[in-house]
């Protein structure tokens, strides 16, 4: 197995209600590391960019309108296949379709206010840890 680094944002509908905590803790228990975190406010130009191959989709306005209306928190996860690892943590992006002890069952409020975002591939992963971090804010 393979130790790779993943992309994580914890959504305004996690940090609202004071999650931050109880979601990471479900990826460390799962054997994942946070190597970089931070709190931050995205603007609507950084949301719009970071989601920006969703322009031409129907929900994308609302998706940045609801990626700006509170901080978010953008990590970095590290281990074992962790971008395979997290998005079983995370569960289905439907909250009503993710299997029990997942993140988005325990804590999403809709599919959009779904507490948490992950990679997808290696690629997305770099390119998104990419867009937030630099090479020296990751310490592993």
């Amino acid at each position: 197995m393979a130790i790779e680094r993943t992309f994580s944002i914890l959504k305004p509908d996690a940090t609202r209600r004071n999650l931050t905590g109880k979601i990471n803790a479900k990826f460390e228990e799962a054997g994942l590391r946070i190597v970089a975190s931070r709190r931050l406010q995205l603007s609507r130009a950084q949301a719009e960019t970071f989601y920006g191959a969703h322009s031409a989709r129907g929900f994308f306005q609302d998706l940045v309108a609801f990626m700006i209306s509170g901080p978010v928190v953008v990590q970095v996860l590290e281990g074992e296949n962790a971008i395979a690892r997290n998005r079983e943590i995370m569960g289905a992006t439907n909250p009503a379709n993710a299997d029990a002890g997942t993140i988005r069952k325990e804590f999403a409020e809709s599919i959009e206010a779904n507490s948490v975002h992950g990679s997808d591939s290696p690629e997305a992963a770099a390119a998104e840890i990419a867009y937030f971090f630099a090479g020296t804010d990751i310490v592993g």
